[in-house]
């Protein structure tokens, strides 16, 4: 058995030797580039001890290495400490980049190993030409498989469904439709499908492949007269099936799409996302004369980034349940902790599970609990674990980022509360994140505008005082699917135009190391605001309901605007979730929604 860091590289870096590799990358992907991939694939947590997305882990005979973003530099930092594996802070000042770092490990005549499956091929063309310049070979060499074989679990296989045009607004035939007008705008004939959201959107197609995403492990082929989707087709119900059927779609095994493409004889111009190609099926692809392939960006990923309105009503009536969910956890919370009772961090999830896994709608949470006291705040993707989670005692700031998915929508929510008296230092943080969230909250832009600008705004209440959050202020929210949404968002550089339809968030945060971390988010819709002689205007209106904890704002910090926005809100919150809740939970909602 292989239970610790050390044993489970020496076992790999043997393997390295015997197939004279001299050094092994693991990106953080599946064969889609998934952000959150199944287990099975996850050998760059299997070998470094550290459960992350976004990040590269490189092996040599002597080192080991995992980058890391922003989200999980102290975490990175406490979980890696004595295992013999670096914690590389990416795009921190004096740190090397992977290519830099490999640089100095690689010469003339070297080897670098990696699994051509699970490498995106924008990364292995960039290690081509890295290995290219320093005379070192790029070796596709399958040593997780053959190193990780204990307890290494299986591809999942749930059950897989489609999700009924009643929350999704469209059938899989209307979307099939949707897509070949663009292929032809596009003057391509075929698209290899290879992300998993699009898949789902695409068909309609939902699983329990990825935790807390209703996802199935699938790629889909498309031409102008059929369909392929690669999935475990023994999972597929008979009624599925028959859909899938009517909508022109044939099945076959998951592994089954390099075959498909090496037996091609119909000429085809086929695009492909190389964000999400991995190298094993570029190669594939390339493979066969009769294909003339075309890079670019995936089209579905527009296409569903604007909700149609069906959609947007579900998801509007997903978070009004969730809001009720919400309220009710905070006040069970507050009276646990009132009576004297201690709890930690691990029971804040069990408590948000009771009132959300009632809910007639629900599915699964949207992502693990993120519930931190005090200083664990300050790391933004905190995970608490059961015997190693803080008590909630004392006086502090306790962050609860949470969500679920409905079969109407997916949710996405952060409060920090304060729990006994917080000092005035506190209290100003808490109330320049809140102006933080308010400013995007109410803003009003002529179209046009890409995240990239509208992230601006957001920070200017930090940026006044020389302080930053390391992430984007919002990111995208699938519909009943992955919590995390491109292409939009809220980045200093992302340059997607928004348009009406889009759902983001809006959670910017204060995070100071060893002593606490803030955030607000909610999910906010982009509509239409006017139009004058100036052109259209846009603006967000607001999907999340729940109350904002006023006890730690000092009012006088707000502008008349700000104060205005948040008023407006809670009268919103209040009116929307009063009719979900008992006579009791009303008056209690009441209370926080109060005017200030």
């Amino acid at each position: 058995m292989m239970n610790t860091i050390p044993e489970r590289l020496t076992a790999l870096r043997a393997a390295m030797a015997q197939a004279g590799c001299d050094a092994y990358i693991m990106p953080s992907s599946d064969p889609h580039s998934s952000e959150y991939a199944p287990a099975h694939y996850t050998a760059w947590e299997y070998f470094s001890g550290f459960p992350c997305e976004n990040s590269t882990f490189v092996v040599t005979a002597q080192e080991a290495a995992l980058w890391v973003d922003g989200r999980f530099f102290g975490a990175a930092d406490a979980a890696l400490a004595g295992t013999g594996v670096a914690s590389m802070h990416m795009g921190v000042k004096g740190v090397p980049t992977v290519n830099e770092w490999l640089t100095e490990k690689l010469a003339a005549g070297k080897v670098l190993g990696y699994t051509a499956e699970t490498m995106p091929v924008t990364q292995c063309r960039s290690l081509h030409e890295l290995c290219d310049k320093l005379g070192a070979k790029l070796a596709d060499l399958p040593l997780v498989d053959q190193v990780w074989t204990e307890d290494r679990p299986a591809l999942p296989t749930s059950n897989a469904w489609l999700l009924n045009p009643m929350y999704a607004g469209k059938t899989p035939t209307e979307k099939l439709a949707e897509l070949r007008s663009k292929l032809t705008e596009l003057g391509c004939t075929a698209m290899l499908v290879t992300k998993l959201d699009s898949v789902a959107w695409l068909l309609n197609l939902r699983a329990a492949d990825v935790d807390n995403t209703p996802y199935a492990l699938a790629f889909c082929y498309v031409d102008q007269n059929s369909a392929v989707l690669f999935t475990d087709t023994a999972r597929l119900s008979a009624d599925a099936l028959a859909q899938l059927e009517q909508a022109g779609v044939k099945t076959a095994a998951y592994n089954g799409m390099p075959a498909y493409l090496a037996e091609g004889t119909t000429a085809q111009t086929v695009l492909v996302d190389p964000s999400s190609l991995n190298a094993a099926l570029d190669n594939a692809l390339r493979g066969n004369q009769v294909y003339t392939v075309v890079e670019g960006a995936d089209p579905i990923a527009l296409m569903k980034a604007v909700k149609n309105e069906t959609e947007l009503a579900c998801t509007r009536a997903a978070h009004l349940v969730d809001g009720a969910a919400m309220v009710r956890f905070q006040i069970e919370l507050e009276q646990r902790l009132a009576a004297g009772e201690t709890l930690r961090e691990t029971d804040i999830d069990t408590i948000l599970h009771k009132y959300r896994g009632s809910a007639e709608k629900f599915i699964v949470e949207s992502f693990p609990t993120i519930a931190a006291w005090g200083s664990n705040a300050a790391m933004m993707h905190y995970a608490p674990q059961v015997g190693a989670d803080a008590a909630i005692t004392g006086n502090g700031y306790l962050l609860v980022d949470s969500g679920a998915t409905y079969y109407d929508g997916t949710t996405d929510i952060t409060r920090t509360f304060a729990v006994g008296p917080v000092t005035e230092e506190e209290k100003l943080a808490y109330t320049r994140v809140l102006r933080c969230h308010i400013d995007i909250a109410m803003a009003v832009w002529r179209e046009g505008a890409t995240g990239g600008e509208l992230d601006m705004l957001a920070r200017q209440p930090l940026w006044r005082h020389m302080l930053d959050y390391r992430c984007g202020t919002g990111h995208g929210v699938s519909h009943v699917g992955a919590v995390h949404e491109g292409p939009q968002s809220l980045r200093p550089h992302n340059g997607i135009v928004f348009v009406p339809g889009m759902v983001i968030t809006d959670e910017p945060g204060i995070y100071e190391e060893g002593h606490m971390g803030i955030r607000i988010e909610n999910e906010l819709v982009c509509v239409e605001a006017g139009e004058s002689e100036y052109g259209k205007f846009l603006r967000f209106e607001p999907l999340t309901f729940v109350p904002i904890d006023l006890s730690c704002v000092l009012v006088d910090e707000l502008t008349r605007e700000e104060k205005q926005w948040l008023n407006n809100y809670h009268a919103q919150v209040l009116a929307k979730l009063r009719p979900l809740l008992n006579e009791g939970e009303a008056a209690w909602l009441a209370a926080k929604c109060a005017a200030i």
